[in-house]
């Protein structure tokens, strides 16, 4: 069948040789109606994509929140010991840097040319990031 052979680079060639054999008149719009089929399967397409992605996104997270909270029931004192060990290595951690923060306060005031180039490069890198990203959402 002529349909199964389409090709997007000799589509116009074979809609001529198929209008050429054909007996009856052809409507004026009969090209800009096929041509908004083909468009209209390809956006359905898509649309389908999108909509199976956004199915399995909300089917793991379903599943996820699922997991977290029989996690907790089950092995809720397992959970909160672990817990309770990060509070304290951060709570341990903080109170290090406080007490080295004379320390830090005098490095960084003796340093304080270094540190302000090293600001002045993160800043424009970060500049630069965003500059990047935000041209690519536009």
């Amino acid at each position: 069948m002529l349909i199964d052979r389409f090709n997007q680079d000799n589509f116009d060639e074979v809609l001529e040789r198929a209008v050429q054999r054909h007996s009856e008149p052809v409507p004026a719009d009969f090209t800009e109606g096929v041509l908004r089929r083909i468009k209209e399967a390809e956006q359905q397409k898509v649309l389908a994509r999108v909509v199976l992605q956004e199915r399995l996104a909300l089917t793991g997270s379903i599943v996820l929140g699922s997991v977290c909270i029989l996690v907790m029931v089950v092995f809720s004192s397992y959970v909160t010991t672990l817990l309770q060990m990060f509070g304290n290595g951060f709570v341990n951690q903080g109170r290090a840097l406080i007490n080295k923060a004379p320390e830090i306060i005098g490095v960084i005031s003796r340093e304080r040319q270094f540190f302000v180039v090293l600001a002045a490069v993160f800043g424009f890198a970060v500049y630069g990031l965003v500059d990047l990203l935000a041209a690519d959402s536009e």
